[in-house]
């Protein structure tokens, strides 16, 4: 047995690797997909978020079952926590629900990619960089996609802003316009405690080119994680005016409130 063998049935449960194998995805002859997505590098990923999945984080996921089976989706949820954890746990969810299993994409901040390393194992594992294009592809692909359209002004938000939806972007509307794709809300709550931040120290964030620097513990808390999925949202690709798509953008994030409220709502504690 080669060192890669002998570390893989270490590290990957059998159900998980037969799992994954089962999950169609195009990937190439050289075993990864044109956007740098590979299957077996995903089951490492997978196998390690399994942990924080289950233990740490002790995730509680409601209505996974109602992202579609196949064809183009958007996954539109809140953002928080500093890190992209919430990102994570939902991809997680789907990847690994006893039916109809899909590999999604997760849209990253710009950031990410230039961090040596980071970038192109995030790729590995299904990231794309979040930009307009990119998204386009994967839905034009039938991909399943996750976005946050608060992009940094959720994930770096201030702990007494916890669970306050910042504005939304207009973009990911329009393409699901286009291509047809249904979106389904995601309220997450829990990691909004993960990394609670007091402050963002903006000019050292300028001066390090990183998004935000915030003033917060160096330690990732065991929060325990609620993710509610809601049902699937289906817009027309009809001609009209931006102030009606901001008006089907309200109706989304109105929708992710609602979800949020039922997770909070529904937690009995915070760890």
């Amino acid at each position: 047995m080669g060192l890669a063998s002998f570390l893989k049935s270490r590290l990957i449960p059998a159900e998980l690797d037969s799992h994954v194998n089962r999950i169609r995805k195009p990937i190439g002859t050289l075993g990864y997909d044109p956007w740098g997505y590979n299957n077996e590098v995903m089951k490492y990923g997978l196998a390690l978020t399994r942990q924080l999945y289950n233990r740490y984080f002790r995730v509680e996921a409601t209505g996974v079952e109602k992202i579609p089976a196949e064809g183009p989706v958007l996954i539109v949820a809140n953002h928080s926590g500093q890190l992209p954890m919430d990102g994570l746990l939902i991809g997680y969810a789907l990847a690994t629900r006893e039916k109809h299993p899909r590999i999604p994409r997760a849209m990253i901040e710009r950031f990410f990619p230039t961090v040596p390393y980071l970038g192109n194992l995030l790729n590995e594992c299904g990231a794309v960089l979040g930009d307009p294009t990119n998204c386009a592809k994967m839905l034009a692909n039938g991909e399943a996609v996750i976005v946050f359209p608060e992009g940094i002004r959720g994930s770096g938000k201030l702990y007494q802003d916890r669970y306050q939806l910042k504005r939304f972007g207009n973009g990911f509307m329009h393409l699901a316009m286009k291509y047809n794709a249904p979106i389904v809300p995601v309220g997450v709550v829990g990691c909004e405690e993960t990394i609670p931040a007091i402050a963002n120290i903006r000019p050292l964030a300028k001066l390090l080119g990183i998004p935000y620097a915030p003033v917060a513990m160096p330690v990732v808390l065991p929060a325990k994680v609620h993710l509610n999925f809601g049902d699937p949202m289906i817009f027309d690709d009809r001609e009209i005016p931006e102030e009606q798509v901001t008006e089907r953008v309200e109706q989304v994030k109105a929708a992710i409130s609602e979800l949020i409220d039922t997770g909070l709502s529904e937690r009995k504690r915070l760890f």
